[in-house]
């Protein structure tokens, strides 16, 4: 018999960590622990605002699978929970109860590679150029850096960070902060500043205006793309889809999204929210092979888990089995 608890954690940042949307310095996520003969399986997720969850509302999913135990398993789960943030810490706790339970690591579970050390960017956040020409050049060593945009300084912002970090490749995050009209000015200049992505432009309420646009530089969906269902919508749209768990709901529907996207010939960024390494963990998985790794959440906090990933500069080493899975 499977006994669940779930239980909110809160990591300081390191710094205040702005995005079109807002502002935070604390990351607030929720943790799973499934016990069942001697093992223990654990899992974390971020309730985002974003997609109508918070702490409690996660929390109140999680419990009410309470009732029905017995027959929990990652198939189950994906018919009890809807994606989001509480089937991701679910379903990843059950991947690593049944990874201890077994003795095999989830990758030989589902027969996938086994995983290599992986290259993630790491995020500027939205501040005054100046401020993120400074960040710039403190993290001027690392290959790929990603910079959140979405105001009235962007293109300025933009010149700053290629200023403090010219060889960086960069990936763009405007976070739906922009309009048609802003992304098509801009998207010359992005051009010329060797921007290799640029991520969720437009609001996913109103992408259907990039149908048919040019796209000098590639697009990717991140809002308006959350599991398999969401692809049908992304086409001629995106040239690429960020694949988080928090929006897919869990590894399980990771793996399909991203095999989906592959057969429908769209790039994959596997991503994150802010969170520790008991999230980024399972995401590794989901990334080996893929284009664009942005799994830098635990590098943003004050402290990661005692026995978090272990990054030497950007490069991100295989996670523990004391860690997860």
């Amino acid at each position: 018999m499977i006994k669940l608890t779930a239980r909110a954690l809160t990591f300081p940042l390191a710094e205040v960590f702005s995005i079109s949307r807002g502002s935070r310095t604390e990351a607030h996520v929720v943790e799973v622990e499934l016990h069942a003969d001697g093992f223990c399986g654990r899992g974390e997720c971020l309730p985002y605002a974003r997609y109508g969850e918070s702490i409690e509302s996660v929390l109140q999913q999680i419990e009410s699978l309470q009732n029905g135990l017995a027959d929990l398993d990652n198939n189950t789960l994906q018919e009890r929970l809807p994606p989001g943030a509480a089937r991701n810490a679910v379903d990843c706790a059950l991947w690593d109860l049944k990874a201890k339970h077994s003795g095999q690591p989830v990758w030989q579970l589902l027969g996938l590679p086994a995983p290599t050390p992986l290259t993630t960017a790491y995020t500027l956040p939205l501040e005054q150029p100046e401020a993120m020409q400074a960040k710039a050049t403190r993290e001027a060593h690392r290959p790929l850096l990603k910079i959140k945009l979405g105001g009235e300084e962007d293109m300025a912002r933009l010149e700053a960070v290629r200023k403090g970090a010219p060889t960086a490749r960069l990936i763009v995050d405007a976070n739906e902060g922009w309009d048609l009209a802003l992304y098509q000015s801009l998207a010359p200049h992005l051009i010329k500043l060797g921007v290799d992505l640029v991520e969720q432009p437009l609001p996913a309420a109103k992408d259907q205006a990039l149908l048919g646009i040019d796209r000098p530089v590639p697009l990717c969906a991140d809002e308006s793309c959350h599991d398999r269902a969401s692809l049908v919508d992304l086409q001629g749209k995106y040239d690429f889809i960020n694949i988080k768990l928090d929006k897919t709901g869990g590894l399980t529907e990771a793996l399909a999204l991203r095999d989906a996207a592959q057969r429908s010939n769209l790039g994959i960024m596997v991503g994150c929210m802010v969170a520790s390494s008991l999230a980024m963990a399972p995401a590794m998985l989901v990334a080996e092979g893929t284009r664009y790794v942005d799994l830098d959440g635990p590098l943003l906090l004050a402290e990661d888990r005692p026995e978090g990933l272990h990054y030497t500069g950007s490069k991100i080493a295989p996670a523990s089995t004391k860690l997860w899975g």
